[in-house]
């Protein structure tokens, strides 16, 4: 794009020109709109009415017509990276719908940063802004908090893949573990690692996740009533793993996150079981830990 040569003595900077053009092309009521905001008069004084001051016209567009390219690019490009981070949520809402919420989320949190790493960040947030919650509503606000439960998944998959994983961590072998005597073994507080993220859920997402995952071709997915879930996030080998937990399993898991020992760990996952269940505990409580070392994504090594 070429900037108008016309009066060379007192054209702007080319740095105040990319700046005001950037002013102009993402303000989220359009270019006319961006050319008359603060924002781009501070930097250069040409509204709407002046816009051919700045950018010349080509033989077929004026100079905001051939702004309004960049600023529909701009934001294709902007939903197109809030699709990439919830690509279940996009395929359930199907292309037009999805990009039509983005789109609106853009406008009520427009990007800021350098890095479109964290653009999607406070989708979650948008989503439960704009629920319907009228009880004439009922099943369209279950629908809602559903997906909104899919997207809080989805947005925790993508932090754990962007972070760092156990690929350079020492994590947990049996071995550490062996020798270890029950009372000693109760006053251990194991590490886990920073990509291992617990969340309890209103729906059971994480299945219904799966589903449409390993389903590219249909979209044949059986939507799950409100019943709390549990899921565990973590990544190992460069690949993002996710575990179903049951409700003592989330107790323990949360405790141990939180720098408790396993005795008190245990103390927790206890609140949560019947009585008659307490002798059975203590065996599932041994699998757990067999499985989850096996795993290596859950603890890391003993120091």
């Amino acid at each position: 794009m070429k900037m108008n040569t016309e009066a060379k003595e007192t054209a702007p900077d080319l740095d105040r020109v990319q700046r005001w053009m950037q002013a102009v092309i993402t303000h989220p009521d359009g270019v006319l709109s961006g050319a008359d905001g603060e924002a781009a008069r501070a930097l250069i004084d040409a509204g709407r009415g002046n816009l051919e001051s700045v950018v010349t016209r080509s033989r077929s567009l004026d100079a905001a017509d051939r702004l309004a390219i960049y600023a529909n690019a701009y934001y294709a490009r902007l939903i197109e990276c809030v699709g990439d981070v919830y690509p279940v949520l996009k395929r359930i809402l199907g292309d037009e719908v999805f990009d039509s919420f983005a789109f609106d989320y853009l406008q009520t949190y427009p990007s800021k940063r350098y890095s479109l790493n964290l653009l999607g960040d406070s989708f979650v947030d948008f989503l439960r802004e704009t629920r319907p919650d009228s009880e004439d509503e009922q099943e369209q606000s279950d629908w809602a908090d559903l997906l909104i439960n899919l997207a809080i998944l989805e947005w925790i998959i993508y932090e754990v893949f962007d972070g760092p994983g156990t690929e350079k961590a020492a994590m947990l072998e049996m071995s550490d573990v062996e020798g270890i005597e029950a009372q000693q073994w109760l006053q251990i507080a194991l590490q886990t690692p920073p990509c291992l993220k617990l969340v309890a859920l209103a729906y059971p997402v994480n299945t219904m996740y799966t589903a449409v995952r390993a389903n590219e071709d249909e979209l044949e997915v059986a939507y799950p009533d409100a019943v709390v879930s549990y899921v565990a996030i973590s990544r190992r080998d460069y690949i993002v793993r996710r575990y179903d937990l049951t409700h003592p399993q989330y107790e323990l898991l949360q405790v141990l996150q939180a720098g408790g020992t396993i005795g008190a760990a245990l103390e927790a996952c206890m609140q949560v079981v019947p009585d008659e269940e307490l002798d059975q505990l203590l065996v599932d409580v041994q699998q757990w830990f067999s499985l989850w070392t096996a795993e290596r994504c859950f603890f890391q090594a003993i120091r």
